[in-house]
């Protein structure tokens, strides 16, 4: 709800709650004139009456919207209307329940966060009368007040009943008021999840209808550039390549942001060499520093072990902060620092560090560029492009790693991101993750089954997997995946999701109710995590998301059916 609409909302509420209090308030102070006649008290009784018109004017003032003059008339009149009483009628007319209740009452009409001082000055000066009338033995107007068992037969019930039924009356007020917005807010509650889930299903789509032809692009690319292109085509095939794979970064970005606004950040630690792992990070960035002609370098200790480590996320990280400083590095150096600061039996404590010699920070930006889409905005983002969303990337995973990203920079000299993190090390060196890069591969003669309703996707896995002497078979529905697996035996089946006539998590399902130990890969262009939940449910053994490489698609056919 816009601001200037929930503070219309909430002026409304106090204008229906002075008006209310303002009318009983009026009523109780017609029973006192009244009280005041019978007992001969012509000047309580005239006093009274004059605010019975004070109250009835505040009321209406109230419904106007003149909300500030009616709070301080009613308060200072109701202040001076309960000390009159008590100095007439005594403890015995039950006055302290009336000055617990306007003691109470400035929390209910008052704004605590922009009204504290007449919070806390009404409160103080009901106090301050009380304290007063208890030093003067409640004769403070008067030295003669009526007599006590008066008091106590007739004036003390109705000061009771009175005083309850205004606190009675204002507490069913503020239960409907409050039934009333507990609907409100689980109306816009109701909105905001199917407004989520509505974007969630947008966001589905779009990545999945980008990712269906990227993976053609950066498929068609790798393929291009393993056919011995001539000399003149080689720079043309790098950059189709190196653009696929940049908007694949941004779309990435793009999903990961959303999804950290949403849900929390999950890491999956697996044992991890991070030396193998950081070696390769000079290859994913080889043509971005080509065009920059920028120089990384890569400074990390041999000695650190294997640990426990979200490899995807640490990736994320370490490749975000070093496009940045490629982005913002022409003609210089970028340097990738891991040093090991401390080590234990159990654990390891790194310094990792992302220098550059690029064009700086300067010292009133260094904070804004933590936050979504604020470099984008500005003429340097312009200048060297850019969603503004890779840092503010690193600095979520990095908080779930328990580290803090900081920043050392000068404007014009470079800068440098620095952070800490201590890992759980990892016993056994065997685990060591797969990691995406050319070798030899044993493949002759497996059968696949290719299950895809996109002919360029098809194509693009033919020849990925053709290359590699696989026998490979083809399906454009989960129906005909199903009567295929039927009829034929297949090493491995690398099943599309979203298919016609049947998609790929029904064809899983029913193909499980005959061949259980068949393997079958999901090739999913959705990479949200409620597909991995239904990839597991459906029977799947893994997911392969698309756009993927070559090397990415081979290495996991290799390890499902290594045992086949």
């Amino acid at each position: 709800m816009p601001k200037d609409k929930i503070k219309k909302s909430s002026s409304e509420r106090i204008y229906k709650l002075m008006y209310t209090i303002c009318l009983l308030t009026a009523g109780l102070a017609f029973i006192c004139f009244f009280i005041g006649l019978l007992l001969g008290l012509t000047t309580f009784a005239l006093y009274h009456l004059v605010t019975v018109f004070i109250y009835f004017y505040c009321a209406y003032i109230s419904k106007k919207g003149n909300i500030y003059v009616s709070r301080l008339i009613f308060f200072i009149l109701l202040n001076l209307g309960i000390v009159s009483t008590a100095s007439y009628i005594g403890r015995a007319g039950a006055v302290e329940y009336m000055f617990v209740y306007s003691l109470a009452l400035p929390f209910s009409v008052f704004s605590f966060k922009r009204e504290k001082i007449y919070v806390y000055f009404f409160s103080c000066l009901s106090g301050l009368l009380w304290i007063i009338l208890a030093i003067t033995d409640f004769k403070l107007f008067t030295s003669t007040p009526i007599d006590i068992s008066v008091a106590e037969t007739y004036i003390y019930p109705i000061s009771i009943f009175c005083t309850f039924g205004i606190v009675a009356v204002q507490l069913y007020y503020f239960s409907v008021l409050s039934l009333k917005y507990y609907k409100q807010i689980h109306l816009k509650k109701q909105k905001a999840l199917e407004a989520s889930l509505a974007k969630s299903k947008f966001l589905s789509t779009m990545s999945h209808e980008i990712r269906t032809p990227l993976n053609a692009v950066i498929g068609l690319s790798h393929i291009l550039g393993n056919n011995d292109p001539r000399k003149d085509q080689i720079e043309n095939i790098e950059a189709l390549n190196y653009s696929g794979k940049t908007l694949l970064n941004l779309l990435n970005n793009v999903l990961d942001f959303s999804k950290m606004q949403s849900t929390n950040i999950e890491l999956d630690n697996i044992p991890t060499n991070i030396i193998s792992t950081v070696k390769q990070i000079q290859k994913i960035h080889k043509n971005a520093c080509k065009r920059r002609n920028t120089i990384l370098e890569i400074d990390i200790d041999e000695s650190i072990p294997f640990v426990w480590l979200d490899v995807v996320r640490f990736n994320q990280v370490i490749n975000n902060l070093i496009s940045n400083a490629i982005k913002f590095t022409d003609d210089g150096t970028v340097t990738l620092i891991i040093k090991k600061m401390k080590e234990t039996e159990e654990k390891v404590t790194l310094h990792l560090a992302v220098k550059d010699t690029g064009i700086g920070i300067p010292k009133n930006k260094q904070k804004t560029i933590w936050k979504a889409f604020e470099q984008a905005s500005n003429t340097t983002n312009r200048i060297y492009g850019g969603t503004g969303l890779g840092l503010p990337i690193v600095k979520s995973i990095l908080e779930v790693m328990h580290s803090k990203v900081k920043i050392e920079s000068e404007y014009g000299k470079g800068s440098t991101f620095s952070f800490d993190l201590e890992l759980k090390k990892a016993d056994d060196k065997k685990e060591e993750i797969l990691i995406t890069e050319k070798k030899e591969h044993n493949l002759a003669n497996k059968k696949v089954l290719l299950v895809d309703d996109n002919l360029i996707n098809v194509m693009v896995g033919k020849q990925i997997l053709e290359k590699e002497k696989i026998l490979v078979n083809v399906a454009n529905d989960g129906l005909s995946a199903l009567n295929k697996c039927k009829e034929n035996e297949f090493d491995i089946v690398l099943m599309d999701i979203q298919m016609p006539v049947m998609d790929g998590y029904t064809a899983t399902k029913e193909i499980r109710k005959f061949n259980t130990k068949m393997p079958v890969l999901a090739l999913s262009a959705n990479v949200f995590i409620e597909i991995k939940d239904k990839i597991e449910e459906c029977g799947m053994d893994g997911f392969i998301f698309k756009p993927f490489t070559p090397e990415d698609l081979i290495n996991q056919i290799e390890k499902y059916t290594s045992n086949s």
